[in-house]
């Protein structure tokens, strides 16, 4: 603080300033009400749901999966609450006493489904001409095959180095006659290309391989670390049980080039240990958590869903944070009597392929299925280095920028209204946004059905590109975990373990939860769209409207 001295102006002239200065300043906004004004009121309007989303109860909710995750390590001995294991069932149990304490009717509506996941962390080493530990994800990659290895590498036949210029594929490994002098207990050196990985995989095996290594082709789109299923040449799981390592094309032509000189040279060929563990189970229990209101039309039913499930490891921003969005938002409409049924529901198995919510839309009959008149999803909303996503059937899908196929206008219609209406806050905080498909999302269940559907989200993995930077603010790059870096983030990648608490943004969490309550109250007390969304004819969808805060195709 200064602290020069100077004389005071009478106490009369002092009085008259300030009220003059209050004529003309205009007054600031009144704080947010308490929690415990909150909570006993109905926050049934739009404006006062919104001010009674605040960050200390997201972060409550956040901190308890949190704590959840750490109790409960998956088999890889970190925090996690994956599908099917018992940080994910704790999780479930957590949200549904919530839920009862907050007077809602509560089912955990149990499925099933192949479980799969690594013990421990999968080793892979090079002895013998080089000596080198290859980093997960980064220089390779684990198949779901079970073993532990140690053997000299031997190259199939059929690699092309360099590849092919007019792009045809190498078959590295789809024939028997690859192996042809392949010497049993080698580790064998394959190429992709030409024949699905568990093909080659399976012809590795019949000529005595204990364990191959398969490397990216090196063809345009084909160099980095490669991944993928072991199947057959019908899609089917392989018999074949040993231990697979995927790595990138530079890698590999090391590897074959190192063998080569031991060969002309008389020296120690590569030595390749690889260690894999799995553990798996072909009915696993899951669940969704299903919360209802006890107020509202039965027959005009407004589902707000998210994704409660993570996938390798804690999984704290996907999708920790969009569950702890819908959770509070429960929470602080307690006391209203929405015109609409309201249907809160926290689905398992997204990440392995919307298992939950195609489960749950699945099993609904004909006429609970016509009794539901709308989907709010939230997935994804505390992302560090965002984007401001809102969902939109017609616009491009967030990873692959292309457009999604069109859906008619009885769902894509009334889809815009309450996208508009996230479009109206975040407007209205001075906030931008882009329009992004729900291509990945619970949404898409429902649109598929015929059911109308919009929702946030705030972006994950990589990479942030610049016509965002110009939108958002932030950086190039990841949207999560190592900002600013292109190393692929946190989210949605095996081995990172990074999906933690820190990976979120509180700041960016408490607008987009206030964004997605917006669109919440206004759909709670709906009467046109959630009354008769099949009054929309039938017709193709238009794209979406949004000038250059939509994303456009790539």
């Amino acid at each position: 603080m200064n602290d020069r001295s100077r004389s005071r102006p009478p106490f009369r002239w002092v009085a008259l300033l300030c009220l003059l200065v209050g004529l003309f300043v205009p007054a600031t906004a009144s704080a947010d009400p308490t929690a415990a004004e909150c909570g006993a009121r109905a926050n049934d309007t739009p404006a006062k749901l919104i001010e009674c989303v605040q960050t200390p109860d997201l972060q409550a909710h956040m901190n308890a999966l949190w704590e959840i995750a750490q109790a409960n390590p998956g088999p890889d001995g970190h925090p996690s609450r994956n599908s099917g294991e018992p940080g994910y069932k704790a999780s479930a149990d957590y949200v549904a006493q919530k839920m009862q304490e907050a007077g809602y009717n509560v089912t955990e509506q149990k499925y099933q489904f192949p479980y799969s996941a690594f013990v421990g962390t999968p080793t892979f080493t090079e002895s013998g001409a080089a000596s080198r530990d290859f980093k997960l994800v980064d220089e390779w990659n684990p198949g779901s095959n079970d073993g532990t290895i140690d053997g000299d590498l031997q190259p199939a036949g059929g690699i092309v180095i360099p590849p092919d210029p007019n792009g045809s594929t190498s078959t590295s490994g789809c024939t028997a006659a690859d192996f042809s002098g392949f010497e049993a207990g080698n580790v064998a050196l394959i190429q992709r290309g030409g024949c699905n990985f568990g093909v080659k995989v399976e012809n590795a095996d019949a000529a005595g391989a204990t364990g191959v290594v398969i490397f990216n082709e090196g063809n345009p789109g084909r160099t980095g670390v490669t991944n993928g299923s072991l199947v057959d040449a019908n899609g089917d799981p392989i018999t074949s049980k040993i231990p697979v390592a995927f790595t990138s094309f530079d890698i590999g032509s090391e590897l074959l080039t190192q063998y080569n000189d031991a060969q002309q040279n008389g020296t120690a060929v590569p030595h390749i240990a690889i260690s894999v563990q799995t553990i798996s189970d072909p009915a696993r229990d899951d669940w969704n958590v299903i919360a209802e209101s006890k107020g509202g039309d039965p027959n005009k039913v407004l589902v707000v869903d998210a994704h409660l499930d993570a996938i390798f490891g804690a999984g704290m921003l996907d999708n920790g944070s969009g569950s702890a969005t819908i959770l509070d938002i429960a929470e602080q409409m307690k006391n209203v009597t929405p015109r609409n049924k309201l249907r809160f529901i926290w689905f398992g198995g997204e990440e392995l392929g919307l298992l939950g919510s195609q489960f749950y839309v699945d099993n609904l009959s004909k006429p609970e299925l016509n009794h539901i008149g709308y989907d709010l999803d939230a997935d994804v909303t505390a992302t560090p280095n965002y984007i401001i996503g809102v969902l939109d059937p017609a616009a491009p899908d967030f990873f692959s920028r292309t457009v999604p196929a069109t859906f008619p206008n009885r769902v894509y219609k009334p889809s815009t209204v309450a996208r508009d209406q996230a479009v109206d806050y975040l407007n209205s905080i001075g906030k931008n946004h882009e329009f992004l498909s729900p291509n990945g999302t619970d949404a898409i269940s429902f649109n598929n059905v015929g059911i109308p559907a919009s929702g946030v989200l705030t972006g994950q993995d990589c990479c942030k590109t610049q016509d965002e930077v110009n939108l958002f603010g932030g950086s190039l790059g990841n949207y999560e975990g190592n900002v600013p870096s292109f190393d692929g983030g946190c989210v949605d990648l095996p081995f990172r373990w990074c999906d933690n608490l820190d990976n979120n943004d509180f700041g960016v969490m408490t607008f987009m939860s206030r964004t997605f309550a917006n669109m919440v109250a206004n759909m709670a007390f709906d009467k046109q769209i959630m009354s008769a969304s099949g009054n929309y004819k039938a017709g193709g969808a238009k794209g979406p409207q949004g000038g250059s805060r939509a994303r456009p195709a790539a």
